[in-house]
Parts: structure tokens; sequence; C-alpha cells
């Protein structure tokens, strides 16, 4: 298995990358030698590189068509594969569609085809429909996070583009066993390799808080302010539910951003970018941001409702205790609430501080730049840029994110109005370009 890290081991330089884990390497070596591959792994394991990096000895330079297809249940874990797989500078081309992505760019894209294709089901199924792809060129067929596919109703899209391609090898990931695979996915014999058990969080500590109400806001305004700055995740069960409880929490002097599937796209974007960037401590979100999200580690994670089944009890707290890291899980529950039985007997009651101060604003502003790499503009060239034109030093400057058509960059709180004023009339690459504080 070490001869597959030092097959792989230019791209792993370029994803400063020092070694695979036991999970990669396993599922390395299956999919160069089995036909159907079942990948289960919690989200945030690695999986993504697991199955990229043996994908590259499948691809053909000589073959101008699209070879390899990967669908995945959500637009952000898309973008993330592409990402990734752009990281790895393999001097294979790369394209990723989804619902909320401009057709036109898609269209254009489609007609130089990449090597691997990247995309939700919804959308790849309208491109196969309308013959803007060859099928037949593709051989390699990965279903992400497939679970959570058909959890988001794309049995339909998936069985249509499955019955559309003649393959060589199939590469089915989840990150729960409790799994059916549909005969429609072409799987019959498949190796699985199941690292769900091995990576079940260690130090994941389970507290539980009591509400006099059932509505539970104040009970979860007061534990935030005990909480302090540390990178939280709420989780509600429904969309209207994360945006009145971040309205309330905003109207209290509480910063925070929400994430669920019914944003348009680019807040979906904004508020993942402000989240990752620091510039939020705080996301208040559905069960889509449980699993297939690139999102910093979190430190805490707050059930305001509790989910509905143990399966997404156990991702929502997968998301922090991660590797060797520690976490804690706090459940919300009023006195007359019914308790599943997927709930810790032994959970920890938590008593809260009266009047707990409001957490300090975040040290970081994102700044929004109306250009992006289809500008031909580099994470270098905003970094020089902000840091010249702007006077930032180089610990004043944050993560900086670079899309198709737009930009962010984190400075530092106490700069960012400066920083805006200086850049106002100063070019970008020779091009003068809109940058303000990001909404």
């Amino acid at each position: 298995m070490k001869d597959s890290q030092k097959q792989f081991a230019p791209i792993l330089e370029n994803l400063k990358i020092a070694e695979l884990n036991e999970m990669q390497l396993k599922a390395m070596q299956a999919i160069e030698k089995e036909t159907d591959v079942v990948l289960l792994a919690p989200t945030g394991s690695g999986k993504t590189l697991a199955f990229l990096l043996p994908l590259l000895n499948f691809l053909d330079k000589n073959n101008p068509g699209v070879q390899a297809l990967i669908l995945a249940p959500s637009r952000e874990l898309s973008i993330q594969i592409e990402s990734v797989f752009k990281s790895m500078i393999s001097g294979f081309k790369v394209n990723c569609c989804y619902g909320g992505h401009s057709m036109q760019i898609e269209k254009n894209n489609l007609k130089q085809p990449p090597a691997v294709l990247i995309g939700t089901p919804g959308r790849i199924a309208d491109h196969i429909d309308h013959r803007r792809i060859n099928v037949s060129t593709i051989k390699t067929l990965v279903l992400d996070e497939f679970d959570k596919s058909l959890e988001m109703g794309f049995e339909a899209e998936m069985s249509f583009i499955i019955g559309k391609l003649r393959l060589n090898k199939r590469i089915l990931t989840s990150a729960t066993q409790a799994i059916e695979i549909p005969e429609y996915t072409g799987i019959r014999k498949a190796v699985v390799l199941d690292f769900v058990e091995d990576q079940k969080p260690v130090n994941l500590v389970m507290k539980a808080v009591m509400s006099d109400s059932r509505d539970k806001l104040d009970t979860l305004f007061q534990l935030l302010c005990t909480l302090g700055n540390r990178s939280t995740l709420v989780f509600c069960n429904h969309r209207e539910a994360v945006e009145r409880v971040s309205n309330y929490l905003n109207q209290g002097g509480i910063a925070n951003g929400f994430f669920h599937g019914g944003m348009e796209q680019d807040d979906r974007e904004r508020a993942l970018i402000k989240f990752r960037n620091g510039s939020h401590h705080l996301l208040i979100t559905t069960d889509l941001a449980a699993r297939g999200l690139d999102i910093p580690e979190i430190f805490n994670i707050i059930h305001y409702h509790l989910p509905t089944t143990e399966d997404a009890f156990t991702h929502r707290n997968g998301r922090t205790a991660r590797m060797n890291a520690s976490g804690v899980s706090y459940v919300l529950l009023s006195k007359d609430e019914n308790r599943p039985s997927f709930l810790p007997k032994s959970i920890i009651l938590e008593e809260l501080p009266a009047n707990p101060p409001k957490p300090e604003p975040s040290d970081w502003k994102t700044l929004y730049l109306a250009a992006g790499k289809k500008d031909k503009i580099s994470k270098a060239d905003i970094a020089g840029f902000l840091m010249q034109k702007g006077q930032l030093q180089k610990d004043e400057l944050g993560l900086i994110i670079v899309l198709d058509f737009v930009s962010f960059a984190a400075v530092k709180r106490t700069k960012a109005a400066h920083v805006v004023q200086l850049v106002r009339n100063e070019t970008l690459k020779k091009k003068k370009v809109k940058i303000e504080i990001a909404n």
C-alpha cells in the first residue's frame, strides 16, 4: 500500500498532504483491482481523495471525451470535489454542473468535454437528455454520498443517467451503513469497505440543556452566550426554523450565518465562506450541513431540534470531535418533550449561568470582489493587491476564495472599512474591480 502513496507523491505534495490514512490506502487498492467498490466512511474522513487518486489511473490523455462521471447530492459537495481535483494539478480537465450555475457556461464547457465531469443528478440528467454529453466515452462512475442522493429524491435521475452508461467501474460512497443499493446502479458483487464504526467520534462529550418553554429560543441564546466564540453549528429540522432562529439571534446581538436548501446558490456559498474564514463563528442550518461539506473543524454542535432518526443524529455529531480533536454536542430539551431511544441515557445535564455576556464579534470581516477565475484572477493576485494597495500586513489577511466571477477575502475586522476606502480607485490586474464589505 505504500507503493500507492509513492505513485501519487507529487499530487499529495500539491495538496500539502504528508500521508494518506488507512481508509484511503485500502480504498485505492480496492478501486484499482475491483469492478465495483462500496466505500462506507463518515464525512470528513477523506473519501473524496480516496476515489479521486485511483481515478487518475483510468484516464487517458488521448481520449477527448468525458471518461469519468461523479454524481453528488448537493451543489456544495460537487464544487468541493471539483476544487480538490483542480488542486491535484493532474493535467486533466474537470468541469462541474449543478442547479443554480449558469447553463450557458456549462454548455460552453461541454463543447470541449472534460475528462472528469462532476455534478448533481438533476443537472447531469438534463445535459444527457439534451445530448450535450456523449455518454459512450464514460467508463467510470462515482456515486458520492449515495444515501444522501436517495434522501433528496434523486432516484429517478440517477436511474436515467446510469441506464445510459456502459461502465467498466462503479464506485459508491456513503456515510452510513443503513443503505440498500438499488438494482439500477448495476452494482452486483461489490467489495464493501466499512470504516463507519472505526471513525465514530471518540472525544465527543454529550450534554443536555433543559428549557422551560417548548420554543427554546431564550435557552439557545443563553447557551450561545455561555459558549462564547468557539465554532458552533446549530441544527434545526426545517428551513423556516433556521431563519427564525437566525433572526432572533441577530436581533439579540449574536452575529451568525444561516444555511439551508431553499436559499439561492450565491447566498449559500456566501454563508459557508463566511463560516470557513471565521467571519462568523456560528452557523444555523438544516441537516444539509451534516454531511458532505468542507467546513472547518467544529467545536460545538447544538441540536435546537432533535432529528427524527439516529442516523441524522450521528451525522450531525460527526461534525465535531474528528480525528484527535475533542468536541461537545448539546441537546436542547423542553420538559415535556419526547426523548428518542437513540439519545444516550448517560447524557450530562448542563446548568447554564444566569447572565452570561454576549460573545464578542469575530476578529475577521469578509470582503467581496467582483472578479474571479474567468477574469484570470488568482488568490496570489488578490493577496498582493490587498497587501500593497490596501496596506495590509500578512497576518491581517485571512482565507481567500476565488469563484468563477467573484472572490472573497477575509481581513481583520478593524481594517476592513479602511482597506475598502484605500482600494476604491485602484485597479486589479489593470481592471477596475468593485470591492466592498460582503453582506
